[in-house]
């Protein structure tokens, strides 16, 4: 597959780059980003833009879009219009009016979007899905999520904190991940119940903390933290409790934890992993391996999505809506005091 890259010198470009490099299913066909000379050091001989028609112009097959949310809609509608495949960073928007103007073009143009939900991929999580998938700790009874870091002091840019361009505060950051991992969990999520405050950073808009309720149409519900207050760092947590047992995957740093009982109340089986490959790769080299790798897995699964692969790990268009649905929902109750009911999505079909 040729994949373009928009946005190929930021952070997170940047291994989008190198992922799609390494990857023997896929081609680096053309970057586009506004610093040339930066985006010339990667791509190794493709060829580089800063005008997005004469990037389009070069034959392709998929855009990755790495950019800020507000710059994206006109980008991913361009791409879908010259019938290409997308995979977009998350936020998918800064609105949920931009994200459904992104979504209805996906579907009008019959081309898969991939949203950019790599925490899908973290060993930690993944095997909280399958542990809940396999039944082996019963009847799912609720889920507790939480996403949380010290807030303004991790930010470079203000497009990643200032509502109007980054759509709000915790929800739209660390947040969002954990808010797509619930929906991942609980299959939909449908009705939000939540509070969220500006008492601490107090950028209008951007809230500090938000906590909320979120219940699937099964009746299953997920308990949701997300935070810009937590002084001891970074931290994503999920944890899954049923009838014959709970599990936890958290990450920074990597960790799992298993408890099965034969029954409620019954004796407990408890198994730990600490993932200590990935801890000692961590601290001789980067937090930037494991997201690495799980840049290279959805990459792969991005791939496989286009080809029409059911049962994938990667979250597509309607996954990336509802995360921005949700977002915005928690704080509209938060100021009505009553919950926000959404549509049943399921998965984006054509």
């Amino acid at each position: 597959m040729r994949i373009g890259i928009i946005g190929a010198a930021g952070k997170i470009g940047q291994m989008r780059v190198q992922t799609v490099q390494e990857n023997p299913s896929t081609t680096l066909a053309a970057v586009m980003d506004l610093s040339a000379e930066k985006a010339a050091a990667l791509a190794k001989g493709a060829p580089v833009f800063t005008d997005l028609d004469r990037f389009l112009d070069v034959p392709m097959d998929a855009v990755i879009i790495s950019t800020p949310a507000h710059v994206r809609e006109p980008l991913c509608l361009a791409a879908f219009a010259r019938g290409l495949h997308v995979l977009s960073e998350k936020p998918l928007h800064h609105t949920v009016d931009g994200s459904r103007r992104i979504v209805d073009a996906a579907r009008a143009a019959r081309r898969h979007l991939g949203a950019g939900f790599n925490m899908r991929y973290y060993p930690a999580f993944a095997f909280v899905k399958d542990i809940m998938s396999s039944g082996q700790i019963g009847e799912i009874d609720h889920v507790r999520i939480y996403g949380g870091h010290e807030g303004l002091p991790k930010f470079a840019y203000d497009w990643e904190y200032k509502a109007e361009i980054s759509g709000g505060g915790a929800l739209w950051d660390v947040g969002i991940h954990m808010t797509d991992m619930a929906r991942y969990l609980l299959g939909e999520i449908t009705e939000v119940y939540g509070v969220a405050t500006e008492k601490v950073w107090k950028v209008p808009g951007s809230e500090d903390n938000a906590m909320a309720i979120f219940k699937s149409p099964s009746g299953v519900s997920a308990i949701y933290q997300a935070t810009w207050t937590d002084w001891k760092g970074y931290q994503s947590a999920v944890e899954v409790y049923g009838s014959h047992g709970m599990v936890r995957g958290a990450y920074a740093p990597m960790q799992t934890m298993l408890i099965t009982m034969e029954k409620p109340g019954g004796k407990v089986t408890k198994v730990t992993n600490r993932f200590p490959g990935i801890q000692i790769r961590e601290k001789l080299k980067s937090w930037k391996t494991t997201a690495l790798n799980s840049f290279a897995a959805e990459l792969a699964e991005f791939v496989a999505l286009t080809e029409g692969r059911e049962g994938l790990r990667i979250a597509d268009g309607h996954a990336a809506l509802r995360a921005v649905e949700i977002a915005a929902a928690v704080p509209e109750s938060s100021r009505t005091g009553q919950p926000v009911k959404l549509a049943n999505l399921g998965p984006m079909r054509f």
